[in-house]
């Protein structure tokens, strides 16, 4: 089916709930968080629930194969991040990269492939679900994983966005015949409506429920991953996931408009939606009318030159030094150069940089104890490296891809090392008792969309749903300003005059966004409508 968001005319209101609220892409998995919640779980309960289910609902996008990320704030006040990443093999080498590239010949030319057992790295998922349960939620990972596990083998009915994405199943496992058995049932996608079953995944989360994450990276689990990777000439080892843990960061911060604004350090490109929206305050860019093209034109100006320097800068900070691009003083000076001409001269992405357009979930989770959660978990690009570990159901992602064979590069691929990572959850500080978890899916358009929902919020005043709802536009790696249908038109026309090379694009090239709020003893979520999400409380 064409998943033509324009053409539903449905509503949506925020959700307003006095004891849980869950917002996230698939309603199968919103209602996994309230279940934790609902059975005296907290938010980072309901959180671990709600990712694992995601796991088997949207699978193209996320899973226990992939990394986990988040920013919270807990009941007693305190706020916090983890980055539940893994690095490059230890046995992996630009040079040995480059001759299975191209078979042998050594060229210096060589990048790093898309897909494929080479752009393989350590999963962080299953130990970030343990260590987030373990640490500040009040049930077990046996008892989130639940959920997950009914839904894998009890069965699911597919919705209509998550149809589409599965789509590219067919050729993503082209050459690989554990995803095929497992992920095209019927040796097709499975159609919108259609009930699939994943009995090999409820059986490696059963495994995990019974041992802990010990049996993903110590155990048999492990062994056969490294197996199924070895077997296809990657370089991940059973050794290499027993290395990893996650680790506990503390998030990088700016205001604006009077509200504290958290985001994840680097590895991450929390950085560039900082840095954006210093220089954004800096011009008063919310200061123009909200139908206005100056808006969209100050506010995309901002962000072009925050993802400049994030591209070039932003790596595994254990490896390169990383400016600080949140400083105000800076962003002062690269806002000196925005006037009303388009500049023509600023590029993202490039060489080495993930793809623009790479999709993954993220969930938002209050409760009425004051926490406050923003989770994310994804493979990277839809079904990640397209590499499916037999009889397991674990996809394996491709954040690997984003490596340069580059040596000078500040993201060239070295053993060990974590690549560029575009997920990035957020927290914002309203008040003293008034916080929200939210983030923007969608590669490049993360840090672009946390930019518009934080001004819809703070500058235009507008309600949680209306935030979500509103047309966004979004910069493009060839220049290009793309903007959603609903805001063409005059204003489309208006920014071509300020110099933009202007596109209309699909909406579901624009995110999908997620927030819970508490404010005082009220909760509130909302949840993006270009997903089949669900926002829902109790």
């Amino acid at each position: 089916m064409d998943p033509d968001l324009d053409r539903f005319k449905s509503r949506r209101s925020t959700v307003y709930a006095p004891e849980g609220v869950v917002a996230t892409s698939q309603p199968l998995a919103a209602e996994a968080g309230i279940e934790m919640l609902q059975e005296g779980g907290n938010a980072f309960d309901a959180a671990v629930a709600t990712a694992a289910a995601l796991n088997v609902v949207e699978p193209m996008s996320t899973g226990i194969g992939g990394d986990a990320f988040a920013l919270y704030r807990t009941a007693d006040g305190k706020v916090g991040a983890m980055r539940s990443c893994g690095g490059a093999p230890d046995d992996i080498t630009i040079e040995a990269v480059r001759d299975a590239v191209d078979g042998g010949d050594g060229d210096d030319e060589a990048t790093m492939p898309e897909t494929g057992p080479l752009t393989i790295t350590v999963p962080g998922a299953a130990r970030g679900w343990e260590h987030t349960v373990e640490t500040h939620g009040r049930t077990s990972l046996a008892r989130a994983l639940e959920p997950a596990i009914k839904y894998a083998t009890e069965g699911f009915p597919v919705t209509e966005i998550i149809a589409d994405s599965w789509s590219v199943g067919e050729e993503r496992f082209a050459d690989d015949k554990a995803g095929r058995e497992t992920y095209l049932p019927n040796n097709r996608p499975p159609r919108v409506g259609e009930t699939v079953t994943l009995p090999s995944l409820g059986e490696t989360f059963r495994t995990v429920a019974d041992e802990g994450a010990d049996a993903f990276y110590e155990g048999h689990l492990a062994q056969q991953i490294g197996d199924a990777v070895r077997e296809k000439g990657g370089f991940l080892a059973a050794e290499d996931l027993a290395e990893f843990s996650p680790d506990v960061v503390d998030p990088v911060t700016t205001t604006y408009r009077g509200a504290m604004v958290y985001e994840l350090p680097p590895n991450n490109q929390g950085l560039i939606a900082l840095e954006a929206l210093n220089m954004a305050e800096e011009i008063d860019a919310g200061e123009y009318a909200y139908e206005s093209a100056d808006r969209v034109h100050y506010f995309a100006e901002s962000l072009k030159r925050a993802f400049h320097d994030g591209h070039h800068y932003i790596t595994d900070p254990d490896y390169e030094s990383i400016p600080d691009l949140a400083d105000p003083a800076y962003a002062a000076d690269r806002a000196a150069g925005i006037n009303e001409t388009a500049s023509d001269d600023v590029r993202i992405g490039g060489p080495a940089m993930p793809d623009e357009d790479s999709d993954t979930v993220l969930l938002t989770v209050a409760d009425a104890a004051g926490n406050v959660v923003s989770f994310i978990n994804s493979l990277y690009m839809r079904f990640g490296s397209g590499v499916v570990v037999p009889n397991t159901g674990v996809v394996l992602q491709n954040r690997g891809a984003s490596f340069s064979l580059n040596p000078s590069h500040p993201n060239a691929l070295e053993p060990g090392k974590k690549p560029f990572h575009t997920l990035i959850p957020g927290l914002v500080k309203f008040d003293t008792d008034d916080w929200a978890a939210f983030g923007v899916m969608g590669g490049y358009m993360q840090p672009q969309g946390h930019l518009q929902i934080l001004s819809n919020l703070l500058d235009y005043d507008m309600p949680l749903q209306a935030a979500m709802d509103a047309p966004r536009w979004r910069y493009r790696e060839d220049g290009v300003l793309a903007l959603e249908e609903r805001l063409a038109g005059q204003v489309g026309a208006d920014l071509s005059r300020h110099g933009h090379e202007v596109r209309v694009e699909e909406s579901l090239a624009f995110g999908g966004s997620q927030i819970a709020r508490r404010h005082g003893d009220v909760l509130s979520g909302a949840t993006d409508p270009r997903k089949d999400g669900l926002a829902t409380g109790f």
